[in-house]
């Protein structure tokens, strides 16, 4: 397995205890809540997994197999759960023209054929995605911003190139330059 593909990605956190059977808040930070399932697990760390014995999406409740009781899941409060880029790529459906953010990260952001910089995360600001994009050191040499936020989306967004790690955009000069 290549690094990339190993590499464990963050998912959701475990909230508190609540009840008396074993059930915890679960904080989903993916864009895909259907990966929640009873008999899914997930990583905690690179070594022990979690398994999904009972879920509630409406009510955002989650009850792991072997932890039936308050005093049991109060350890598993704020962990994390991970699963893998391999893992997501074959369990989570794109729609045209979304990308998982993993496979943004990385890319050039490329205006009028210029390198503008690179893609260093993507953030979710209300409900329009942001690339965090690191200028350019020559950009940055001639007294640019370090990094500077353009939404992706329209009309910022023209092109999208995950094999070749582009990203075109427009009007992302400007941003830079009253960043």
């Amino acid at each position: 397995m290549s690094k990339q593909s190993s590499k464990l990605l963050h998912i959701a956190t475990i909230g508190k205890s609540v009840g008396l059977k074993g059930d915890m808040k679960l904080h989903i930070k993916s864009d895909f809540p259907e990966q929640f399932k009873k008999g899914a697990s997930f990583f905690i760390n690179e070594k022990e997994s979690l398994s999904i014995s009972e879920i509630n999406h409406e009510r955002a409740l989650v009850k792991f197999l072997g932890y039936s009781s308050p005093e049991d899941t109060k350890k598993l409060t704020n962990k994390q759960l991970y699963t893998t880029i391999e893992r997501t790529r074959n369990e989570c459906h794109l729609e045209d023209g979304e990308y998982f953010w993993f496979d943004i990260e990385g890319c050039s952001v490329v205006e009028d054929g210029k390198v503008l910089g690179v893609v260093e995360e993507v953030e979710r600001i209300s409900i329009t995605n942001y690339l965090n994009v690191k200028s350019d050191e020559k950009l940055v040499e001639k007294g640019f911003a370090k990094t500077f936020l353009i939404p992706f989306n329209q009309p910022f967004r023209i092109s999208v190139d995950i094999d070749k790690k582009v990203i075109t955009v427009s009007g992302g000069m400007d941003i830079l330059e009253a960043s």
